[in-house]
């Protein structure tokens, strides 16, 4: 028989790996009523920042297709970031630090394979922010802090190490930016095509 295929992961301990312990610590140290809120948020508010990005597309769509056009493109650029994110976890395999450290954390370790660094969680949120505030500041910087407190709570919760957070917000806002603004120098011409289209009602109100 064959022998089954070892897959070499690389271990990230050696970069932050106690910075990761000691918020881990903390966490299992914390009041009971923290800890559940952070792992609800870590699990569950991705949904926000869809959220936040309709409102900001609802908001555009009432000051024109120009306006609009940005805040269309922005689930775009989020998935955009996000095939960068899954290309670069698939380069660096890194073994997630719950599995690497045998720590216990709050959430349940990822099975073997799913790596750990850029963090997903980070880049998602990063991208939202920063193509939401290409289309309004305020809204912008309201998703930015949810996606810094959405970094944070995956290490909190001990599935990430600080460094796969960090590399996960650079990529998500750099990839977001660059797009964003490619989307912005072309926003009159695409304006102009869409709004001749069936897709009008999704660029303007009136």
């Amino acid at each position: 028989m064959t022998a089954p295929l070892t897959v070499l992961a690389y271990d990230g301990s050696g970069i932050d790996g106690s910075v990761y312990t000691d918020v881990v610590g903390l966490a299992r140290r914390s009041p009971g009523w923290l800890d559940s809120l952070v792992t609800a948020w870590s699990a569950y508010g991705l949904a926000l920042f869809a959220v936040l990005m309709a409102v900001a597309w609802w908001r555009a769509r009432a000051q024109g297709p120009r306006a609009a056009v940005p805040a269309l493109a922005a689930p775009l650029i989020v998935v955009a970031a996000f095939a960068l994110d899954d290309l670069l976890k698939a380069v660096v395999r890194e073994d997630r630090p719950c599995r690497t450290l045998h720590t216990v954390t709050l959430e349940a370790c990822p099975a073997p394979g799913d790596w750990s660094f850029p963090s997903n969680h980070a880049t998602l949120a990063a991208a939202t922010a920063v193509a939401v505030w290409f289309v309004s500041r305020r809204l912008g910087l309201l998703t930015a802090v949810a996606a810094l407190a959405m970094a944070a709570s995956r290490v909190w919760v001990g599935v990430h190490y600080p460094h796969d957070v960090a590399a996960g917000v650079a990529v998500g806002a750099l990839t977001a930016a660059v797009l964003a603004v490619l989307v912005r120098r072309c926003s009159d011409a695409v304006a102009r095509r869409l709004t001749a289209t069936r897709l009008r009602p999704l660029l303007t109100s009136s």
